[in-house]
């Protein structure tokens, strides 16, 4: 399978979708909520990981689970043509919660939760040292209104 070619189609995104809502349903309740074979889920979940498509599977806590998180959002500048190299290095820190590309400024932006004060300088220095990043700018978020 050519794997830069692959479009999930409808019953992926239903599939996201379900996983989405509960990460850990077994195969079993997956295809009876999709009106499908388990080894259909299976292979579907197989190609999703194979592609890229699904990164992983992960926990969601409460917002107020450990306020001593660490929030922030960093937005970054990409040296020419290597935003693809970037992105794949990024994905690879556990604390990029999420990761846009963007118009404007910035080519990427990030939102970034760590466990401390010093992870969150650990994963500044990290993503800095990324080649293909020319810059960055980063603001903790302090509370929410």
């Amino acid at each position: 399978m050519n794997i830069a070619k692959y479009i999930p189609d409808d019953l992926d995104r239903r599939l996201i979708a379900h996983l989405r809502a509960d990460g850990r349903a077994s195969l079993a309740k997956l295809a009876d909520a999709l009106s499908v074979a388990r080894g259909t889920v299976q292979n579907r979940l197989d190609r999703l990981m194979e592609t890229g498509t699904l990164l992983g599977f992960t926990v969601r806590v409460r917002e107020d689970y450990d306020e001593q998180t660490v929030h922030a959002v960093m937005m970054i500048e990409v040296v020419g043509k290597s935003t693809t190299q970037v992105i794949r290095k990024m994905r690879g820190l556990p604390e990029v919660y999420s990761l846009h590309t963007t118009n404007g400024n910035w080519d990427l932006i990030a939102n970034i939760r760590a466990a401390s004060l010093s992870d969150f300088d650990r994963v500044l220095r990290e993503v800095r040292m990324i080649d293909g990043v020319a810059n960055s700018e980063t603001s903790l978020l302090l509370s929410s209104v």
